[in-house]
């Protein structure tokens, strides 16, 4: 079986990621091609996007959510994804178990005794006349028949793990601060979420195995498990094994693919690219040494921006003043200094209100 070391998995991801080239892609179909994209913080889809797609106009992006062709709402890992309406109302069901489960092993003894069941019906009742309201509303329209969890325990059930919500527009568009307004999927999609398959079958994750490989793979199993947090998928795996081609890593993983997915040239220059906080391309995966060493492994949960050069993460970024500010975790070479400077332009450009183009690379 054919080993990929770390470079060879690090283009590959780079190329699924829309990262080796950036691609001529409308923004919805990259929305979809990418799984989604982990939303919490409101602007870095744009970023994410920006990274990726060749003359990304961010108000595109803007004008999907509010056509409702895109939506952000709690998914995978029972963080805030944006994701295409479709995937939402296909997906939703399949992530229901999920999301409760890990309510609950925050909320499991403020929420004892608590039928969830009825404290859905309770919370779908009072979300049905389609007004958008924020988390602690809808805990406290309740409070009153479940007092005892409190309104934080109460919200976080109904709103990240029972009732399929959205969040609703001004919150995740360009340039909009806004807080977070939830709305039933049902009332802001004009139909309910697929129900799970009546014969025990498990389409959905078929599914979710074969967008998960096109946009992350070669991976292992357990790469799939930490991108959507669903621990079921063994059976959806062996189901669509005889579609898929196998390598092995360096640690002697197995690891599956599409036949046809790109695995480029471990040799293929990787351009300088800046990631938002919480980028796929590195949260995507349980080993995420193909993209970022282990002494940075962290960075990326912890929300820190990152900088990718020649295909690994080798510095932070944020903004200031309209500057773009680069810390190196590493020495950089000259011609990697002025690559990084040039797309820290670019980026300073497209994030700035003022037109700046203002960046600082720090010395190591």
């Amino acid at each position: 079986m054919t080993v990929l070391d770390a470079r060879a998995l690090g283009r590959a991801t780079l190329a699924r990621q829309l990262l080796l080239d950036r691609a001529d892609l409308p923004v919805l179909d990259a929305v979809a091609h990418l799984g989604g994209l982990q939303a919490q913080e409101p602007q870095e889809p744009f970023v994410g996007l920006w990274s990726r797609l060749r003359a990304f106009d961010p108000t595109a992006l803007s004008d999907l959510l509010v056509q409702r062709h895109v939506v952000r709402t709690h998914l995978m890992r029972r963080t805030v994804h944006l994701v295409t309406s479709e995937d939402a109302l296909a997906w939703r069901a399949r992530h229901g178990a999920m999301l409760r489960q890990r309510v609950l092993g925050v909320y499991r003894r403020e929420l004892d005794g608590v039928d969830l069941d009825e404290l859905a019906a309770a919370g779908r009742a009072v979300m049905a006349d389609e007004e958008p309201r924020s988390m602690t509303e809808l805990a406290r329209a309740l409070a009153g028949r479940w007092p005892a969890p409190g309104p934080r325990a109460l919200g976080e059930m109904l709103i990240a793990a029972l009732l399929p919500v959205a969040q609703a527009p001004p919150r995740g568009l360009w340039r909009t601060k806004a807080g977070v307004r939830n709305v039933l999927l049902s009332s802001w999609l004009g139909r309910e979420i697929d129900p799970p398959s009546p014969d025990g079958s498990d389409p959905v994750g078929q599914a979710l195995v074969r967008r998960y490989l096109a946009a992350y793979g070669p991976a292992a199993s357990a790469d799939l498990r930490a991108w959507c947090g669903l621990a079921g998928l063994p059976a959806a795996v062996a189901a669509v094994r005889e579609e898929l081609v196998s390598f092995r890593d360096e640690r002697g993983r197995e690891l599956l693919d599409l036949p046809d997915a790109p695995r480029p040239d471990p040799d293929t220059p990787a351009p300088v690219r800046f990631l938002p906080a919480f980028d796929n391309a590195i949260l995507g995966y349980d080993d995420r040494s193909r993209i970022v060493d282990d002494a940075h492994r962290g960075l990326s949960v912890a929300g820190e921006r990152v900088v990718l050069v020649d295909g690994r993460v080798a510095a932070t970024w944020t903004v200031e003043d309209d500057t773009v500010l680069v810390t190196p975790l590493r020495r950089l070479s000259g011609a990697d200094r002025t690559a990084v400077a040039e797309q820290g332009r670019e980026l300073a450009s497209f994030l700035s209100v003022q037109e700046s183009d203002r960046v600082r690379v720090s010395r190591t």
